[in-house]
């Protein structure tokens, strides 16, 4: 392997880190099918791309993709950009990588990556797939709603450590701002000025089969997550195994609780 590039690879270890390209130059080289997944990654973050070592760099870039299908052209372009001082990523080749790319969830502004090292881009993407139907689509909605509250929060809790507290249990599971609740930045606001009463999350759940491994994700970690199951119908014992050993089940019709979870279950 020539001089300059790094060994001992799949040892290496890495610091995560978002690195902001908005309005940024970014290099990307290449012609095929990988250098334009990079140039789409790029364009999404907002980033400009320029496929000109010597126009990148002039532009000031400080980020660079190699995406060559020639192994030795990869090297040689790899080799030049580090000499010039960018963070470099070639596909394919983690032992040319200065940094890789994680397989990302989006919910703008919140990110989850999963990355592997280089590893396995398919257990990456695996792992990103599963995270994505987990967490709900307006999780960016609850993180924009925060932003705008930060005031009314330091209004409310002058110290640190009481905001600090008061948001970690808001946001705990089954709790008012419960991050896996698509519903929960609708209640920003009321929670900030301190005017909301007893909460509870009420979720219903409408059975399509009598078989557990037919539940949705959703369904699951719903489940998972209930103080009190509301059995309505002929629930079948291996589905109601998946909820909590103490969740309270009542038949029903019967009042339940101002506050916590409650989850309603019907075969459809």
């Amino acid at each position: 392997m020539p001089s300059g590039f790094r060994t001992g690879w799949p040892d290496m270890k890495s610091l995560p880190l978002f690195h902001r390209v908005s309005g940024q130059p970014v290099i990307v080289l290449g012609s095929g099918e990988a250098a334009k997944a990079k140039r789409r990654l790029v364009e999404r973050a907002g980033g400009q791309v320029f496929d000109s070592i010597d126009e990148g760099v002039d532009r000031g870039a400080r980020l660079a993709f190699v995406a060559h299908e020639s192994a030795a052209a990869t090297e040689a372009d790899c080799l030049r950009l580090r000499g010039l001082g960018l963070l470099v990523n070639a596909t394919d080749r983690p032992e040319l990588c200065d940094f890789t790319v994680p397989s990302l969830v989006d919910r703008d502004p919140v990110l989850v990556a999963v990355g592997t090292g280089g590893a396995s881009a398919g257990l990456a993407k695996a792992l990103r797939l599963r995270l994505d139907a987990l967490l709900p689509q307006r999780l960016g909605a609850l993180a924009n709603a925060l932003f705008a509250a930060r005031g009314r929060l330091r209004a409310r809790f002058p110290e640190a450590a009481d905001r600090r507290r008061a948001l970690d249990a808001a946001l705990d599971a089954g709790g008012p701002l419960d991050p896996l609740d698509g519903d929960a930045a609708e209640r920003v606001e009321e929670w900030a000025e301190g005017t909301m009463g007893d909460h509870a999350v009420r979720v219903e759940i409408r059975l399509r089969s009598v078989d557990p491994d037919e539940l949705t994700l959703r369904e699951a970690r719903w489940l998972g997550r209930a103080d009190v199951l509301v059995i309505d119908g002929a629930i079948p014992p291996a589905i109601l195994a998946r909820a909590r050993a103490d969740a309270v089940r009542v038949p029903a019709g019967t009042r339940v609780p101002l506050k916590g979870t409650v989850v309603t279950l019907r075969v459809s």
